[in-house]
């Protein structure tokens, strides 16, 4: 059959998924069809509905689950070989992706959207596909990613029975905290929009760095009890007996992952600072739930905890971050 009377499905089924999978990447490491963006809800009345705006892309390959490397874009042979890139590097954007390829059956277009020297796109023949080691090297090569790093950066996911995966958005925010912390960033702060899950996106940070030994002993703090609580029932129940709750003012130094409200461990009078019952390098790593709301004041007495822990990585997170004339 003439290759130009085939549909775009035909083309992915006979020539595109074959090319991917000689090059050596197997079926855990490719996702087909992918959605980005379900489409912008539209309300009218009491009626809502999706707008048909979608934004999928026809792969996504990943070098481990929790590190996506490249998309890859369709087209029937009617179509150019790069056509469908300016489309393709929308998304790659939108979910930090390094690599990005088109194709209409007969090769690729590559993509390098972190090429610093030398040319950014180049033409491939279907036999000559990156293989996933290769892709991650010339990955690592081009961030300055040091090995050490990039094997904590690597560690997977908490996955749990139901599926529960991160949205592309928070995948992105995971990786790059992770990616910082590793790389010695000391202060980070997280800004993402209510209702999009930050406690859930904190988790895996943890999750990943506490897994990797980067992180042995962890502080999470909130201002509100339930707060707290609803953490650590929903989000952070996968830590198990490895978590506990400061309460009453009680301090049990046998724990891995604690949770607390800053009123709970500091107070107006010394003999009210809980926290100073751990040593200043105890926690490694800090987390501090809507940090708007004042631990950043420098007159806070909240601020004395995060400075009394000052050698531990400290992330805040907010959905309004405040912006002043110095910052």
């Amino acid at each position: 059959m003439n290759k130009k009377q085939l549909t775009e499905q035909e083309i992915r089924t006979r020539y595109i998924t074959p090319a991917i999978q000689d090059a050596g990447w197997k079926s855990g490491q490719i996702r087909e069809e992918v959605t980005f963006d379900a489409g912008k809800i539209i309300v009218r009345g009491n009626v809502s509905m999706r707008s048909h705006e979608r934004k999928r892309v026809d792969y996504l390959l990943y070098h481990k689950p929790n590190v996506p490397l490249a998309l890859v874009e369709a087209k029937d042979n009617n179509h150019g070989i790069s056509d469908g890139m300016d489309q393709v590097l929308e998304y790659a954007e939108m979910a930090d992706i390094p690599f990005v390829y088109t194709s209409n059956g007969d090769g690729f277009m590559e993509h390098d959207r972190r090429v610093k020297d030398g040319p950014v796109e180049r033409e491939l023949g279907l036999d000559e596909f990156p293989t996933p080691e290769a892709l991650w090297v010339r990955y690592m090569r081009q961030t300055g990613m040091a090995d050490e790093v990039a094997k904590i950066a690597e560690e997977g996911y908490y996955y749990d029975r139901h599926g529960h995966t991160p949205r592309y958005y928070q995948e992105v925010a995971i990786n790059r905290t992770v990616r910082a912390i590793t790389e010695g960033q000391k202060r980070i702060l997280l800004v993402m929009a209510t209702g999009t899950g930050k406690t859930y996106t904190a988790f895996q940070i943890i999750w990943r760095l506490w897994r990797a030994k980067r992180a042995r002993r962890i502080l999470y703090l909130a201002d509100r009890n339930i707060l707290v609580d609803q953490t650590m029932t929903n989000d952070f129940r996968f830590f198990g007996d490895k978590m506990t709750k400061v309460v009453k003012r009680q301090v049990d130094k046998s724990y891995e992952i604690y949770l607390a409200l800053y009123q709970g461990i500091s107070g107006t009078e010394d003999w009210q600072d809980v926290y100073r019952q751990f040593s200043p390098d105890f926690f490694d790593l800090i987390i501090v739930d809507e940090c708007h709301r004042g631990s950043a004041d420098a007159d806070s007495a909240w601020r004395e905890v995060l400075e009394y822990f000052t050698s531990a990585t400290q992330i805040g997170l907010t959905a309004t971050p405040k912006e002043t004339k110095d910052c």
